[in-house]
């Protein structure tokens, strides 16, 4: 551990490595192309997914997240709920019928979790599109990276369709080239 992450760790903040946030913002363009290209229509919600905290401060922190989310709602019509999924990872589920707004609201939730000292805690972000089947892109915090996720019945997953949807958009996106982290995320609450 270098001096700027000791220095880090012991006044609690945190920042992600290799990753950042503005990088989220990508997949709104790719989003069209998606539509365009393979008649994938994003979904109306997205979520955030962080590992559970057991902290005061992360009390505050999240009242704080709840408190932008419902000031922000006001403005966008965006509504939001927390979850616990099966894992006890804590989820925060946003729906807006309008895109951009979706990829904002995230960007808002992982940027407090940030400021709050709580970046390392962030799993992954996720989108969901579909016309039937859905299709998710997962964008990892830790790498700020994209990889494509479809689930199959059986907890299996489409690999083909993946790396298909991969090379169409690996120019619009900055999606994971190490495919053994494209972890699988079964029982998305979207």
């Amino acid at each position: 551990m270098g001096f700027k992450e000791a220095l880090n760790s012991l006044l609690g903040t945190t920042t992600l490595p290799g990753a950042s946030l503005e990088k989220l913002f990508s997949i709104s363009a790719a989003s069209i192309t998606m539509q365009a290209e393979l008649d994938l229509k994003p979904s109306s919600s997205a979520g955030v997914c962080f590992k559970p905290i057991e902290s005061q401060q992360y009390e505050a922190a999240r009242k704080d997240i709840e408190e932008l989310l419902t000031y922000s709602n006001k403005e966008t019509g965006s509504t939001f709920r927390l979850e616990t999924d099966e894992f006890r990872f804590i989820w925060v589920i946003l729906k807006d019928p309008d895109f951009d707004d979706l990829v904002a609201g995230v960007h808002l939730v992982s940027q407090t979790f940030i400021e709050k000292g709580f970046g390392a805690y962030l799993l992954c972000a996720i989108f969901r599109f579909g016309n039937g089947q859905p299709v998710y892109w997962v964008y990892n915090f830790k790498q700020g990276l994209y990889y494509p996720f479809i689930p199959a019945p059986g907890k299996t997953r489409d690999s083909a369709t993946e790396f298909r949807i991969r090379s169409l958009l690996e120019r619009e996106l900055p999606i994971e080239k190490d495919v053994g982290l494209w972890y699988p995320l079964w029982g998305i609450p979207l």
